[in-house]
This record gives structure tokens, C-alpha cells and sequence, in this order.
């Protein structure tokens, strides 16, 4: 036998008498060594023998009545519909398609973000925490408060759309918001809505307005917007609820 470490000793002693492959690496290593010395020949032959004398006999009842059938028959392999319902896997399946439904629903929401949507879930913030005493009195139709937002403000085209036009209004001012951007407000009589009139998105690099056609819906803290551009200057009209009270005024513009 060639020189062998006492653990390649090991593993040659524990080896197996069939020209079966050898999964483990360190035990393969050592048998390859000593495959061609008559004396791990010798081995292999004696445990060969002592393996046929084993199978050849037979297991008394006495001793079969101790031990259960599992261990004398091979555990069956497991096939991919019994893998599937082992809990954990199913645990697994599950976490991995609510990710993935996750990131599908933050795609499909970024896709449909539209321009200045970050800025009307600002406002409708500030909608909810608005207070009518901080206005200025002005009870009017709010279709004509674009002039009075451009003659005191200077705020060219924060005109009220013709959908909200007629709708009775209890007071407006103008401020600035964190971004430094005009930003006007206008209290409405119905539904203790609110308009914010505010302006458009631009690109980053060139300046440009981003547009954006017909009316977008938001929401933040349980209010409702429904937003338009136009004239670079976007539209929003708040109320505290959900869509179902904006949408009779929307429908005006479709008729």
C-alpha cells in the first residue's frame, strides 16, 4: 500500500467494493491512490464477500417485527408535485409571487405617473390641513378669479376650467411652496372643495414644460384630485372623498 495520512487511511477503509462514483472528493483522492495495490484489492474482495453473505441471508421474523418496513425499503424519490405541497415550499412560491406582484404594481404606477402627480399629492396635503381663515374673502364665481390672480399676483393663465367655472367660491390666496413655485388656492362653497393652481412640470435639461392631455386622477389621505394642464400651468380640484365626487363635473366636458 502506498503512504497514506490516518484520514485517507480512513476513507480507503470505508470505501465502497463497487466501481460506483465516488461523490466525495477527499474519499475519491485517497482510492485513487491506492486502486492498483493488491492489498486494497485484497479489501475490496473480502468486503464484496462479506456483502453477497449479508444479502444471502435471511432476516428472522423476530427481528423484523422490532423494526418498521422503512428500513429495509428505500425512501421513495419525491416527484415535483409532492415537492409542491410541502409547506415550505409553498411558503416560498407565495413570498416570491407577492414580490413580483409588488414590483409589477410599482411598475404599472410608474408608467402611468404623469407629470407635476408628485407635487398635486403635495397639495392635497396641504388641502387637508388648510384652514379658510387663512384666505383672502372672496366670494365669486370661480371662472373669474383669473383675473384677480393676475392682476395681484401676477400669475399669468391660473384660469379655473370651464367644468368648475360656475361653482361659488368663499375665498383664494397665493403662496409659495417648498419648491419656491406661485401656487394659488381657491376655497369652493360645494362639497368644501378646493382648487390649487400651480405650474408644470419642466424638464430637467432643457427647460422644456411637459404636457400632458385630459384629466388625471390622484389620491393622498383619503382626498381625491383630479388634475389638468394647460397653458403650462396645471389644474387640480380637491375633494375629500373619492373619485365618484369629482366625476359628475368631469363628465361635463365629455357631454
Amino acid at each position: 500500500m502506498p503512504r497514506l495520512t490516518r484520514r485517507q487511511r480512513m476513507f480507503v477503509n470505508c470505501a465502497p467494493f463497487n466501481d460506483a462514483r465516488i461523490d466525495d472528493r477527499a474519499m475519491r483522492a485517497a482510492v485513487f491512490r491506492v486502486r492498483k495495490a493488491d492489498e486494497f484489492a485484497h479489501q475490496r474482495a473480502f468486503d464484496r464477500a462479506i456483502a453477497a453473505v449479508a444479502e444471502a441471508t435471511p432476516i428472522p421474523d423476530e427481528v423484523t417485527e422490532w423494526l418498521s418496513k422503512g428500513t429495509f425499503v428505500a425512501a421513495p424519490r419525491r416527484t415535483w408535485k409532492q415537492m409542491l405541497r410541502n409547506p415550505v415550499v409553498a411558503a416560498i412560491g407565495i413570498a416570491v409571487l407577492v414580490i413580483a406582484g409588488i414590483l409589477v404594481f410599482k411598475l404599472v404606477d410608474r408608467l402611468n405617473q404623469f407629470p407635476g402627480e408628485v407635487k398635486a399629492r403635495h397639495l392635497l396635503g396641504v388641502a387637508a390641513s388648510a384652514k379658510s381663515v387663512l384666505l383672502d374673502p372672496v366670494k365669486t364665481e370661480a371662472g373669474s378669479l383669473g383675473d384677480y390672480f393676475f392682476m395681484k399676483h401676477r400669475l399669468p393663465h391660473y384660469d379655473v376650467p370651464a367644468e368648475f367655472a360656475e361653482l361659488k367660491t368663499l375665498g383664494c390666496r397665493a403662496f409659495d411652496d417648498e419648491e419656491g413655485d406661485r401656487v394659488g388656492q381657491i376655497w369652493i362653497v360645494d362639497k368644501r372643495m378646493q382648487f390649487f393652481l400651480f405650474p408644470a412640470e419642466r424638464d430637467a435639461k432643457t427647460g422644456a414644460i411637459k404636457h400632458f392631455a385630459g384629466w388625471r386622477y390622484v389620491d393622498q389621505d383619503r382626498w381625491t384630485g383630479v388634475v389638468r394642464e394647460q397653458n403650462g400651468v396645471c389644474f387640480m380640484a380637491a375633494v375629500r372623498g373619492g373619485e365618484k365626487d369629482l366625476a359628475p363635473y368631469i363628465a361635463k366636458a365629455k357631454e
